[in-house]
Parts: C-alpha cells; structure tokens; sequence
C-alpha cells in the first residue's frame, strides 16, 4: 500500500482515504538542544514503513513524539483528521487504542508487579470495560495463542519469563485492541539472534490478519530491508532520504545512505553483523548548527552545505533527498549493497 505519489515535500502513502498519519514540520527540543527537525512524511493503513539511521539520530525521539509520551516543540501529527498534538487528555486517552507501541527492552517494559495475563488484560479494563472477568480472560487466552504462548503463561511474572517470551507479551497487550498503527521501536534488538526471527515473523503475521500499519525502527539495515516497503534515513534529527525499498537499497542517494549501506557486510537479518553500520558517533558528538547535519562526515560537502540547509526535496519519482549535490554525485556501485 506504499505505491502512491511523493510530492514536493516528500510526504508518501496511498490514496488520502487511506492515510492514517500525516506528520508535517516536526520539531523536538530538549532544552535549547533541536533534536528533531522539520520532519515530514505520510503512513498509509497497513503500511509497513522502516524508520532507520544510526543511534542518536532521533529514531525513538520520533516514535515518542508521536505518541505524546514526549512533548513536540512544532510541527502537526494529524491522525485520521485529528492533529493529535491539540487534543485533550481525554481525546488522546482515546485514540490510543488506535497506537500502540512496542519497546525495546522487552522486560523493562511489563510492569513488573502484574502477570502477564493482568498486563494483557490492563488495555481492556480501559477500553472496553463492559468485559466481565470471563470475557477478560477469554480475549487474554485467544491473545497468548497467537503470539506462540500457552495459557500457563497467564500467571507467570516477568522476571519468571525469558526476553523473547516477554517481548511477545508485550506484542500481545500491544495487539489485544486491534490497533490501526503499531510502532516498533527497536523490538529485537535486545534479543538472541536465534529469537529475532522468530518475532519479526510473529508481527508480520499479525500484520496480515489485523491489517495493522507498522512504522518499525531499527539500525538494523538488512531486516528493515526484509519488513518494508518504504524507508526513511534519519540522520542528526533530519529525514535525509526518503524512498521505497529496492530503490534506496539498489540506487541510494544521500552520502549518509550510502555510507550505511556500504558499511554493512552482506548477511541475512539475523546475523548481528548486520545490525552495525560502522559509523557510529561518539556518545555527545557536536553536530553542525547550520547547513547540512552531515556535511563534516560527508567526502562531497563544500562551502554550499555549511551555508544551508538542504531540503528534502523529490529528486525523482517516489524517492526523495535532502542534499545540495544530489544530482553530481557519482553512480552508486551495485557491489557495495549489502
């Protein structure tokens, strides 16, 4: 559902009764710190939308924002019509039925004084309180089943769990609403390799019966490639490419995009080679306040990308570029793909 239009301001996604999330100008600050800026983009009913850029490059800060957990300085996020930046308490109770999230550490997460059936039952204690007990526990089983769970689960604490049977609690009580949108941010990183496949495959399944969009975050550039169908490249708080799939994988644009991509060894997703890009900034690293964020890392910067900002800007057709030497670059060499 990702084949529609890209217009100027690189907004993407299928017919505009189909949008569920249009985010436009998006600014986060933390104190006088610009940590998010001027991100724009579109999420289409059961998109899946890969979310991927180095650590510290505002990938949660965005999934956050989002949700209000953290407070946006600028900028709209109209869900369905409703900016939900001006909405009540009240209102924002209720359309979060709609977004859920999951997070990355998967046992951090479960409140750690309820059993996983309470944690799974808690959502609808809120939102659907006309449940009796029965009900309740009726929707918990049918839930624990089809996240790969028995219902001898039901009674287990988190710290009785391994991460991998946490996580898919967590997925469950995120699921048990039927949510329109479900945020993953970085939800196997912290697990075994052996374990990452197997929850990646237990969300798209989810995905297929529900019809759930996924904006899923990662710095693991070969399994975003394995789950979307479209792809934002984040970097220093700024979209800086924006494309379907194959074409950033198979034509990247930005110097930054190219970096990653040239930076990971050829492997399958589960391999935690791939889930590293090599470029990794030091914790605290000063960015540039003016002009490109990554003009001091990049080989092609000159006195034009330390003056202003470039803006993401369609350079052709359904992928778009935030770079003022986009069209002198020189070809992207196929070996370099991972």
């Amino acid at each position: 559902m990702s084949g529609g239009a890209i217009t100027g301001d690189a907004r993407t996604g299928g017919a505009t009764a189909d949008r569920l999330l249009r985010v436009t100008d998006l600014e986060v600050r933390f104190g006088g710190r610009r940590v998010l800026s001027e991100v724009s983009f579109d999420l289409s009913a059961g998109e899946t939308l890969g979310v991927v850029g180095e650590s510290g490059s505002g990938k949660s800060t965005l999934a956050r924002a989002i949700l209000r957990l953290i407070p946006a300085t600028l900028g709209s996020l109209v869900w369905r019509g409703r900016d939900l930046r001006t909405c009540d308490s009240s209102e924002l109770r209720g359309l979060r039925r709609e977004i859920q999230m999951i997070f990355q550490d998967p046992l951090g997460s479960l409140n750690p004084r309820l059993t996983a059936g309470e944690s799974i039952a808690e959502p609808l204690r809120i939102f659907e309180s006309a449940l009796n007990t029965r009900q309740r526990v009726a929707r918990v089983g049918e839930m624990l089943e089809r996240v790969g769970l028995d219902a001898g689960m039901m009674d287990r604490y988190p710290d009785e769990s391994s991460g991998g049977q946490c996580q898919r609690i967590g997925i469950a009580r995120a699921m048990i609403l039927s949510p329109k949108l479900l945020i993953c941010d970085e939800p196997v990183s912290s697990l075994d390799v052996s374990v990452q496949g197997q929850i990646v495959n237990l969300l798209l399944d989810l995905q297929r019966d529900a019809g759930t969009a996924l904006l899923f975050i990662s710095h693991n550039l070969a399994l975003v490639r394995h789950l979307s169908r479209r792809i934002l490249v984040i970097y220093g708080g700024r979209l800086v490419e924006v494309a379907a799939r194959d074409a950033l994988y198979e034509r990247p644009i930005h110097p930054y995009t190219r970096a990653l991509l040239a930076a990971v060894p050829p492997a399958n997703p589960w391999r935690s080679g791939a889930a590293s890009s090599g470029l990794i900034e030091a914790e605290g690293a000063v960015r540039p306040v003016t002009g490109c964020v990554f003009r001091d890392r990049c080989p092609y910067a000159v006195a034009l990308c330390a003056a202003s900002v470039p803006p993401l800007e369609e350079f052709v057709p359904g992928h778009s570029v935030a770079c003022h030497r986009a069209g002198e670059l020189p070809p992207w060499a196929a070996q370099s793909q991972p």
